[in-house]
């Protein structure tokens, strides 16, 4: 469930490509208590207003639905009460503060709340010794709940807010926001705008602005093969590779459970829309990562379950994750599945790390700083702290 038309239209095909390659695995390894998995995609339009009628289809003519994936911040806030009160278990890409305060039995996260991406990227202005920020996100609902947050991580940091500039999505030309960008003299723009409003951007701003690019600060889901090669477009690739950086969720790179992640990824990017040649991006990128893993982790509660009723497997996500004393520590499901056949307790680790669900069904993990070679490879090139967050909280 996730956009697959309008602005954010790039999220679905990506987060669709990676459930076929991760049921495909599961599905080798014999499946579900005897039952094959299947994808099946759920356009929102990343609007919380067509979000509704496409949820309510998606439990009309679904039969055997046994979990919901992808749910983004654009339409989060309006599906999962309704998923919720169908007792549907959902791995959803939200970072909606909300999600951190109101309990929902079947909602599960493994992205961080947007106030810490926010946070996470002023911290990365700290590092680069900027001292002047221009905001700049689109008018969607999950880029805008950035912009407070950023605010005030910015005050305490004593840095300068120069301007905030709200990108209408549909939009296909930016000037009157580039040249006030332009006039506040900002070192950095800090902006997620999905489609192609932040490409556009660029352009428009080194147009203005003497053929010179200003430094950009993203988030996470600026790494994305997509982005990397719309704005390469725009201003040419190493001059966006240089003046680009973003924040990430800290991925595991190597290990067991990267190859097992790799390996099915590199067997499905033909069916990823832009993975082919360019895969490196997916194998970072949080919304890739922690489908897979949520998916994974459903799956194994099934198994252990012996149900693929949430209402029953659900509980079982959590002990899995997080593991119970003298566990065995396994990184695939088809290693994991064959512990939990051989009567060992499990604790599942994924290319995401591992996980600690707080009472709302939160695990987040820490970040990284990432920035693009010019062809497009992701590079890791820093990590925040915990501390260096918590100091910049509101």
């Amino acid at each position: 469930m996730a956009p697959f038309s309008g602005p954010d239209a790039v999220l679905g095909p990506f987060f669709f490509g990676v459930c076929d390659g991760a049921t495909l695995a599961i599905n080798s390894a014999g499946g579900v208590l005897g039952h094959k998995l299947t994808c099946k995609s759920a356009d929102t339009r990343g609007d919380p207003a067509d979000a509704v009628p496409a949820v309510n289809q998606m439990f009309a003519t679904t039969p055997n639905l046994a979990l919901v994936i992808g749910c983004t911040s654009d339409e989060a806030a309006s599906v999962v009460p309704i998923i919720n009160g169908r007792k549907m278990a959902m791995f959803c890409m939200t970072g909606q503060s909300e999600f951190d305060k109101v309990p929902f039995p079947y909602f599960y996260r493994l992205v961080p709340p947007d106030l810490e991406e926010s946070y996470a990227m002023v911290a990365i202005a700290q590092k680069l010794n900027y001292k002047r920020i221009a905001l700049a996100f689109g008018n969607d609902i999950g880029s805008q709940t950035f912009v407070q947050p950023a605010i005030t991580a910015l005050k305490k940091a004593g840095i300068v807010l120069t301007t905030v500039q709200t990108l209408d999505l549909k939009a296909n030309t930016f000037r009157t926001e580039a040249e006030a960008i332009i006039q506040s003299h900002p070192d950095a723009i800090m902006t997620e705008a999905f489609g192609t409003a932040d490409p556009t951007l660029f352009s428009e701003i080194s147009q203005f602005n003497g053929g010179k690019m200003i430094p950009v600060i993203g988030t996470s889901a600026a790494i994305s093969p997509a982005f990397f090669k719309s704005s390469a477009a725009a201003v040419g690739a190493s001059t966006f590779a240089a003046n680009f950086h973003a924040d990430n969720l800290v991925v595991e790179s190597s290990g067991p459970a990267y190859q097992a992640f790799s390996r099915i990824l590199l067997t499905e990017q033909n069916q990823i829309p832009g993975a082919k040649g360019n895969i490196t991006a997916f194998l970072s990128a949080p919304g890739g990562v922690h489908l897979y893993d949520g998916i994974n982790l459903a799956a194994l509660a099934m198994v252990m379950s012996g149900s693929t009723s949430p209402s029953v497997y659900g509980p079982d996500i959590i002990k899995i994750g997080d593991g119970v004393p003298g566990a065995t520590v396994c990184y695939a499901f088809a290693d994991c599945t064959a512990s939990l056949k051989a009567g060992h307790a499990i604790k599942y680790e994924g290319p995401g790390g591992p996980t600690s669900f707080d009472s709302f069904h939160d695990s987040t993990g820490l970040f990284q700083v990432d920035t693009f070679s010019p062809n497009g490879q992701v590079n890791v090139v820093g990590n925040l702290t915990n501390a260096q967050l918590r100091a910049l909280s509101g």
